[in-house]
C-alpha cells in the first residue's frame, strides 16, 4: 500500500496481515482522488474516514493538505496501527477514534467537507451510513459523502445521490450536500 500524492507521496505503508480489513485498491484509490481533486482543493478541508481499517484513505487526505482528518474504526488493532503510522509520519492533522461508526455518526457534533466510508461488504446496514450522515447534517455546505460498497448495493434512488463509479470490483457512490 502506498500514498499516491501530496506531502507523503510514494511512502509505503505495510500493515500487519492480521488486521480485519479489505483496503481500497491503489487503482480505485487513485481514481477516487482524481475525481475528488477535480472538485476540491484539499487545503484546509476537514475529512472523516469511517471504517478506516489501515488508514489508507486517511493518509491520502492528510498528504493532500486536509486541515483535519478523523479516522474512525472500532477495531483496536486498526486504530493502533493508524496511530503508530500517523506518529511515524508526523501527521499532526490525523485524529484516530476507536468507536463504533454508527454511534460516532449519532454523537459527533462536527461537520465535514468530505466523508468517506468503506464498510465491510458483508455489513447488512450499509444504507444506514447514508441516512445518518444526512439525518445528523454532518456535511458542510458543498460537502461530499462517498461510500465504497459491493455491487449489489444501490443508492441510485437516494436523495442527494450524485453518481456511481465502478473500478474493477470496487464501487463508489457519491452524494453531495
Amino acid at each position: 500500500m502506498r500514498i499516491i500524492s501530496g506531502k507523503y507521496k510514494r511512502r509505503t505503508i505495510s500493515p500487519p496481515r492480521n488486521l480485519p480489513v479489505r483496503p481500497t485498491t491503489d487503482m480505485a484509490k487513485e481514481s477516487l482522488f482524481n475525481i475528488l481533486g477535480n472538485y476540491f482543493d484539499f487545503t484546509g478541508k476537514q475529512a472523516l474516514d469511517l471504517f478506516a481499517g489501515t488508514g489508507n484513505i486517511s493518509y491520502e487526505f492528510v498528504s493532500r493538505g486536509c486541515k483535519t482528518v478523523t479516522a474512525v474504526d472500532k477495531d483496536y488493532g486498526c486504530t493502533k496501527f493508524i496511530n503508530t503510522t500517523g506518529q511515524k509520519l508526523e501527521m499532526v492533522e490525523l485524529d484516530v477514534v476507536r468507536f463504533d461508526v454508527f454511534q460516532f455518526l449519532k454523537s459527533t457534533k462536527k461537520k465535514y467537507d468530505i466523508i468517506f466510508a468503506d464498510p465491510p461488504y458483508q455489513l447488512t446496514n450499509i444504507l444506514e451510513i447514508y441516512k445518518l450522515v444526512f439525518e445528523y447534517n454532518l456535511l458542510n455546505s458543498d460537502g461530499w459523502l462517498i461510500i465504497e460498497h459491493p455491487e449489489e448495493v444501490s443508492f441510485a434512488e437516494a436523495a442527494n445521490f450524485y453518481e456511481h463509479r465502478k473500478y474493477g470490483r470496487v464501487n463508489f457512490s457519491f452524494f453531495n450536500a
